[in-house]
């Protein structure tokens, strides 16, 4: 029963309900509430933020494999939260919390054996860990996975495999991914070139704030390529990535408000 209400109440965030029952569990051994617990105090959610109070809770949730425990944990030594920043401590929580099956877990020790934060940049270790989260859905994972499979990282350049992972991961809403999979539409990279698609994926993503892919969508526009000619939309599109400081939005507009004044 206080399992499910300081959930609920942690969700609804009315932080003194969930203190009120998640104390005496954690107190009692849950590991979910022990977790809960760690977060209330390492975030200062309901009470005064508290990193030693934070790592306290954490511990005793991770001694019971609690995952979301764990990953916090490694989340506190990777940026240096209330502990001195140890890369080495970092992966060693993220690899017991991947090895219980945590995507969020696996996506990252992907990202540090990618980025050779605090290890040797290892890129079929990256492509292991990215590839456990990808099948499960992890949307960053996949797109980091056909990230490498385009640039051949860790595995052999498999152009049809890298648009495999950036569908999958642009279908879930991922800028990045539906940006990258408009320029592999766009240069016929593992697909036949199609200007149509390029359009849609660069529409998606810009719509997302995504700067460059406003600034491509727009370059569109102006070519009328995958979409008929039109100078105005090129132009809002330009406005917006010019809004994001992107250089080349504020070159294009300025070029294009020389012509609507000429």
């Amino acid at each position: 029963m206080n399992k499910k209400l300081f959930g609920v109440s942690f969700a609804q965030k009315k932080y003194d309900l969930a203190l009120k029952y998640c104390q005496p569990a954690a107190e009692q051994g849950d590991p979910e509430a022990q977790y809960y617990l760690g977060l209330m105090y390492n975030k200062g959610f309901g009470l005064k933020q508290d990193y030693t109070e934070a790592m306290k809770w954490y511990l005793k949730a991770a001694e019971q494999d609690n995952k979301d425990a764990l990953c916090s944990l490694a989340n506190m030594y990777l940026e240096g939260e209330g502990v001195k920043q140890d890369y080495t401590e970092a992966r060693n929580y993220f690899i017991k919390a991947a090895n219980l099956g945590d995507a969020a877990a696996q996506y990252n020790l992907g990202v540090m054996y990618s980025s050779g934060d605090g290890t040797k940049i290892d890129y079929i270790e990256a492509k292991n860990w990215f590839l456990k989260a990808a099948e499960q859905g992890q949307a960053k994972a996949q797109f980091n996975l056909g990230v490498l499979y385009f640039n051949g990282q860790g595995v052999k350049q498999d152009y049809f495999k890298a648009v495999e992972w950036h569908q999958k991961a642009a279908e879930q809403g991922y800028a990045d991914a539906q940006y990258n999979l408009a320029k592999i539409y766009y240069l016929g990279k593992g697909v036949k070139q199609d200007f149509v698609n390029a359009k849609k994926w660069f529409e998606k993503a810009a719509k997302q704030g995504h700067a460059e892919a406003q600034c491509c969508l727009a370059g569109l526009y102006i070519q009328g390529l995958g979409v008929k000619q039109d100078l105005m939309n090129a132009k809002k599109w330009l406005e917006k990535a010019a809004k994001q400081d992107h250089a080349e939005a504020k070159a294009f507009l300025s070029d294009i408000n020389s012509i609507f004044k000429s």
